[in-house]
């Protein structure tokens, strides 16, 4: 049986032009292209047969297996408090209402949710972590198990 609207590829087209059109239109699969010809859907795309006749290497290089990366912060960021991330800001350029110069942040990776602890010095900082992992602790129920830092001397 017969379509409404038979085509026919007059000819083959040249390697050099079946890879310009599959680069301007972004890569697109030569299936693709086949069928926007057919249908004469993009302008000034000729009507020919478009054939995988090479290899291109930004496709090949797109396709290729991604390395295994590892899955343990996927499985332990499961729970509240597991995994938090830490950091000092400061000296500030004017220091606060209780005379504190620097901000100890602490991020939960499971909520993001942050806590903010002012301090005078940056020697505060162990007494306040402490003080800070007992109450938390406590009140969620829930164990740290990890802290990130950037291992700055005032984590040491």
């Amino acid at each position: 049986m017969l379509s409404a609207s038979p085509v026919c590829f007059l000819t083959k087209a040249y390697l050099i032009k079946s890879w310009l059109w599959h680069r301007r239109l972004n890569h697109l699969n030569y299936g693709t292209l086949n069928e926007l010809a057919r249908n004469d859907l993009v302008k000034g795309l000729p009507l020919l047969k478009y054939d995988k006749d090479h290899l291109c290497p930004s496709c090949q290089l797109e396709k290729r297996k991604k390395g295994i990366s590892s899955t343990q912060d996927e499985k332990s960021n499961k729970e509240i408090l597991n995994f938090l991330h830490m950091d000092i800001y400061g000296p500030m350029q004017t220091e606060s209402i209780n005379k504190k110069w620097y901000v100890l942040v602490i991020v939960d990776d499971y909520t993001r949710f942050g806590w903010v602890r002012f301090l005078r010095t940056k020697d505060e900082t162990p007494a306040v972590f402490e003080k800070f992992l007992k109450n938390s602790q406590l009140a969620l129920k829930a164990t740290v198990r990890t802290v990130r830092t950037d291992n700055g001397t005032e984590f040491v």
